[in-house]
């Protein structure tokens, strides 16, 4: 059977995971009366949840006698160590842009990695029913875009479909007959994608995705580059260097068919497959025949640019909620979740009891908590730091430098410039997009845009969209404030009163509720002032039994601030964790102690003095 491999590149929401699903409805890889979810290949809950790609799938239909392998991307810059391994598997490319907002700068990251490899691209113009659509406008930002990133002629003279995936329509034009379904797409993938390449000579396979299964143990995807693989085949792994990681047989091989992987007899070159059977072999590592020591060359990825620790979480709560508490069992966890993803670094702290994990990103680090949290891990993790690297020549120090992309009504542009200049950003662009909105560009350190997502909805009631990716290392741009008030901290511990929260609200607003369980050390809220505060908000009201006409009143609060794990990780400064447990975050200072925090406030100033 021929093969095709294709990749599906689009930003964030413009819609790739809803148009796989219906090129596997309409190539009939459901059956007619198969109840199909709703984008079907964000299949785990976070992702579904935020309705983000976070893992690239795999997937594949039959088009008229020819196999059609479909990976689905990531759209995120933070997710992009998956994306740079993905592009090496396929031979062709959709670019898949909004017809009202056009080409976005995470498009532009995954378009650069695939247009460095030479893929050549068909551009498909997608939700062009939305009442905003402007194709013309848009086609012509996809050319600049291509022409920007150093695209090839070939690549320039890209096709073009318009189309809506949603209704499971696309056509060489935008009023295009909508009832022949997506039967262009498919006709056009196999016109314009080289089939799948291959070479002469025994098996050997780059691996690119990597999971574990309770059944089958480790399982690596990829595309054979040459000869064919059967179960029970000797085989070998030889990491990028060629040097030999490990020796064993195939257990199995597995195909997508669908959505489903099915075991199949024989993998043959050019085609994606999952192997089991190995225990160590990782991504980017050669499976081989056993007389082959060429290693496949494997793209570089990318360095992590933000670090934080994960502790063991020490606080008197500690093990009330959740049941993975140990040390052990989160170095387990954290050594597992490298395995697979690629981007993460992982080191142990001197004292075994922290551990130092590096991303590409805090949303990406924010993911893995998240996910560590709902399997049941107690732990408490520090601000979020940047990653800082020094120039060999001159020995200055060097920070993470990102282009950021912010779309924004008029009226707000001005606060966003302020805040954006406050955290040492340059603009290099600002112009109207449409619609009354600008698209301001600026190039800022990621020590800046740490939790600023949050502020800029504040700004802007929530219209302004903003995207970032990495641009370069640049030497460092000098202080940037933080937070500018103190918290109140809880001094005794228990469960909080109302009658004490109520007295202490004119502090300032309280991240707690009455009832709640609360220990020494704790932040309830934040002070008005600069300073920190320590309250006691367990105290209750005095009762005598002297009659006063001022009876009782109920007392009525303010509702708390609720801080959500991104927000609390923002928020927080450098002698503070985030308590993340499978129920509930807390806030807290590092050290419990008030005593013992005053005495490392002095040794610390003693220090710098």
């Amino acid at each position: 059977m021929k093969l095709r491999n294709i990749a599906i590149i689009a930003h964030v929401d413009h819609g790739k995971t809803t148009l796989v699903d219906k090129l596997l409805q309409q190539s009939g890889a459901f059956r007619e009366n198969q109840r199909v979810e709703e984008r079907a290949m964000d299949s785990n809950d976070l992702e579904k949840e935020r309705g983000i790609t976070i893992l690239a799938k795999a997937t594949s239909v039959v088009w008229k006698d020819t196999r059609i392998n479909i990976v689905d991307t990531p759209g995120h810059a933070d997710f992009g160590g998956e994306v740079e391994r993905i592009l090496s598997m396929v031979d062709g490319a959709i670019v898949l842009v909004d017809a009202a907002e056009g080409p976005m700068p995470q498009t532009k990251f995954v378009v650069s990695k695939a247009l460095k490899i030479g893929l050549r691209p068909i551009v498909a113009i997608n939700k062009i029913d939305r009442p905003d659509a402007r194709h013309q406008e848009v086609i012509n930002e996809v050319f600049d875009l291509f022409a920007a990133l150093d695209a090839t002629d070939e690549q320039l003279d890209f096709p073009i479909l318009y189309g809506s995936g949603r209704n499971g329509w696309m056509a060489k034009s935008p009023e295009g007959p909508s009832d022949e379904g997506l039967a262009p797409l498919f006709d056009l993938v196999l016109e314009h994608v080289p089939p799948a390449k291959t070479e002469e000579g025994p098996f050997r396979m780059l691996g690119t995705l990597l999971e574990s299964n309770p059944f089958l143990g480790r399982i690596v995807t990829g595309r054979i580059a040459s000869g064919t693989v059967k179960p029970n085949q000797s085989i070998k792994v030889i990491d990028r260097e060629g040097k030999l990681v490990e020796a064993g047989r195939v257990s199995k091989i597995l195909a997508f068919r669908g959505l489903e992987r099915q075991p199949i007899e024989a993998g043959e070159a050019g085609d994606i497959v999952s192997i089991a059977g190995l225990e160590k072999g990782s991504v980017a590592d050669t499976f081989c025949a056993p007389e082959n020591d060429i290693p496949i060359q494997a793209q570089p990825i990318d360095p992590p640019t933000v670090t934080m620790s994960f502790i063991v979480n020490d606080s008197p709560l500690a093990g009330t909620e959740g049941d993975k508490v140990t040390s052990r069992m989160i170095r387990d966890r954290l050594f597992k979740e490298a395995e697979g993803n690629v981007t993460l670094k992982i080191e142990e702290a001197a004292d075994k009891d922290s551990f130092y994990v590096s991303g590409r990103g805090e949303l990406q680090l924010a993911i893995l908590i998240e996910t560590m949290r709902r399997e049941g891990f107690e732990l408490a993790v520090s601000r979020p730091r940047v990653v800082f690297e020094k120039d060999e020549a001159t020995g200055q120090l060097l920070e993470p430098i990102e282009e950021v992309v912010i779309d924004v009504d008029e009226e707000f542009s001005g606060v966003v410039v302020q805040k954006m200049s406050e955290r040492r950003a340059e603009m290099v662009e600002m112009r109207p997009s449409g619609g009354n909105r600008q698209r301001l560009v600026f190039y800022a350190p990621t020590r800046g845009l740490i939790g600023y997502q949050s502020e800029l909805l504040t700004d802007t009631r929530g219209t302004a969209i903003m995207n970032r990716l990495f641009h370069s290392y640049e030497p460092y741009k000098g202080e940037i404030a933080g937070r500018r008030n103190g918290v109140l901290i809880s001094n005794d511990s228990g469960e909080a009163v109302a009658y004490a929260l109520w007295n202490l609200e004119d502090r300032g607003p309280m991240m707690i509720e009455p009832g709640w369980k609360v220990y020494q050390g704790m932040i309830v809220g934040e002070h008005n002032r600069e300073n920190d505060l320590e309250v006691n908000v367990l105290k209750g009201k005095k009762l005598t039994n002297i009659r006063t006409t001022s009876k009782d009143e109920a007392v009525r609060l303010t509702p708390p601030i609720r801080m959500t794990l991104e927000k609390s990780l923002a928020w927080i400064q450098d002698d503070e964790l985030v308590e993340v447990t499978p129920k509930s975050i807390r806030i807290r200072k590092a050290i419990l102690d008030p005593n013992d925090r005053k005495r490392a406030e002095k040794q610390k100033e003693a220090l710098s003095a």
